[in-house]
């Protein structure tokens, strides 16, 4: 039985590539670097699929100047003692030459276990993305929120893409990482369900037959946590630019507490189904925020802009109670001066228009990626 009202707390997860200051490639973290890291952050840090990742988490945040302060804090201490052993890290979903067949998995059995069940597909996973956790107590309210809030993910991953790029080829999408992600199971929009129990009796379903050992093989675009209370939005790219990814985060969570509000007036949002929202997840992942979604109320695509300025309106009261509506509000500056991919496509754009040689254009690229993933702090 619910006993109050959801806390919102909440945590951000980013997952970064390593480079190697000299090549600008990709490189694989020596055993000391994540020694040394831990030794200051300790549980904040984690190694990821492949050796040449990190990740890190905030602590649990009540407030988005916490969050701000725990970020810098945390992509300066990785950045600080990456460049002890001639590394740093970049907050983009793909590196934009590194190549695949390099890579070395990370030597720990959980990783080495997705390797083996991944296949081929498990070779292509040098990606890194952004996970924001919010907290939702209630098992049901968790299941409710998360299927109102499908409509939005496409809106937040639009606001996130810094995936442009794969082996040095422009994919011509703005978050190539989705799609890599998306050959995996288990993945893409959750389904709609009607209780936490329905829920947990789809999940345990594989969990019996031993196909999973339990629900963090799931990795939809937004799951209720496995070890937490918490509602986790995992559809959105890493942000190079730290103030990004709190707008981003402060969205989310805004956009979580308005619906609860709404849900107290005994109003919801609509629920569409899941063909028309994978359209605007499409929309996002392949043209970004320069481009449209389609508002299935008015039955027409709409400039993301526009959309932006409405959101921003819906969720005001919550983003101001919260104490983040500067932060949502900064979504309208991401529309304008474009996203990560935006700026890794026309850094390269303005090097090859210097006469640069594409290769070295490359490295140009994930210089700036350098720079702006520690700008800030």
């Amino acid at each position: 039985m619910r006993t109050s009202s959801p806390s919102f707390t909440f945590g951000i997860e980013e997952e970064y590539h390593l480079v190697d200051l000299e090549t600008r490639d990709l490189a694989a973290a020596p055993l000391d670097l994540m020694g040394a890291c831990e030794d200051v952050l300790g549980k904040q840090v984690a190694p990821e699929f492949f050796r040449s990742q990190i990740e890190i988490g905030t602590q649990v945040c009540s407030s988005f100047d916490q969050a701000r302060e725990e970020l810098a804090r945390l992509r300066g201490t990785i950045s600080r003692t990456a460049a002890q052993f001639g590394l740093a890290p970049i907050a983009a979903s793909t590196h934009p030459f590194a190549k695949k067949a390099t890579l070395e998995t990370t030597p720990k059995e959980r990783y080495q276990a997705l390797a083996r069940d991944f296949g081929g597909i498990g070779r292509r996973l040098s990606i890194c993305g952004m996970h924001v956790h919010v907290a939702v107590e209630d098992d049901d309210d968790r299941i409710d929120l998360m299927n109102q809030i499908r409509y939005f993910l496409p809106h937040l991953l639009m606001l996130s893409t810094s995936s442009p790029f794969w082996e040095s080829e422009d994919t011509g999408l703005k978050s190539y990482r989705l799609s890599i992600f998306h050959e995996l199971p288990r993945t893409g929009l959750p389904q709609r369900f009607e209780s936490y129990g329905e829920y947990r009796r789809t999940v345990d379903v594989l969990v019996r037959a031993g196909v999973i050992e339990d629900a963090t093989k799931v990795w939809w675009d937004l799951r209720p946590s496995a070890r937490f209370p918490t509602l986790e939005m995992r559809v959105t790219d890493v942000c190079p630019r730290m103030e990004d990814a709190l707008t981003i985060a402060a969205l989310y969570v805004s956009i979580a507490r308005m619906l609860y509000r709404l849900k107290g007036r005994n109003q919801r949002w609509r629920s569409y189904p899941a063909f028309l929202i994978e359209e605007n997840r499409w929309r996002a992942q392949r043209y970004g925020v320069n481009d449209s979604l389609f508002d299935f109320g008015k039955g027409t695509l709409v400039p993301f802009a526009q959309l932006i300025d409405e959101l921003i309106g819906l969720v005001a009261e919550d983003a101001a109670e919260i104490g983040c509506l500067r932060e949502v509000e900064r979504a309208r500056e991401i529309v304008k001066m474009g996203t990560g991919a935006d700026r890794q496509l026309d850094t390269l754009e303005a090097e090859l228009g210097h006469g640069i040689a594409r290769d070295e254009a490359m490295k140009r690229v994930v210089d700036m990626l350098i720079r702006e993933t520690v700008a800030g702090l």
